[in-house]
């Protein structure tokens, strides 16, 4: 039989504080969003005065993670590359994106969700999604099946 481990609320609030926390301590505001494995979203935080557009791309970028298993920003470098490139649009679907922040959560080599930030720079969305699934990863160290 197989064991599927699940991203579940309590994870989610956890990357949740641990972001906002962060936010707050850099006096800035963003948008977090945690998907489960199949990029549904578990939960979406707003911070106060975030960009509004980055309501339906943190959540975007958490589907796109957690759909294709991998960091939107290497998704969005891999569409930029002129020779081994290839067209976004063929995906299909236009909740693919392919800008920084969105980062799957990956537990014992196997992506259970993933975690996004939008709504400051590049570099910061990926800092703080990373940071979120720190938060997350803390309590699954010590799980076991």
């Amino acid at each position: 039989m197989r064991t599927i481990t699940h991203l579940g609320l309590a994870d989610a609030q956890r990357a949740l504080s641990a972001i906002q926390e962060e936010l707050a301590a850099r006096d800035k505001s963003a948008v977090i969003a945690v998907a489960d494995a199949h990029g549904e979203l578990i939960a979406l935080q707003r911070s106060d005065g975030a960009p509004l557009a980055s309501i339906v791309i943190a959540a975007n970028k958490a589907w796109t993670a957690a759909r294709e298993r991998k960091p939107t920003r290497e998704i969005g470098q891999s569409a930029r590359h002129p020779q081994e490139g290839f067209d976004m649009a063929y995906y299909g679907d236009r909740r693919y994106i392919g800008w920084g922040g969105g980062v799957p959560v990956v537990v014992e080599g196997t992506v259970v969700g993933a975690v996004a930030v939008s709504g400051l720079s590049e570099a910061e969305d990926m800092e703080l999604a990373k940071m979120g699934i720190a938060a997350i990863l803390e309590v699954w160290e010590d799980w076991t099946p």
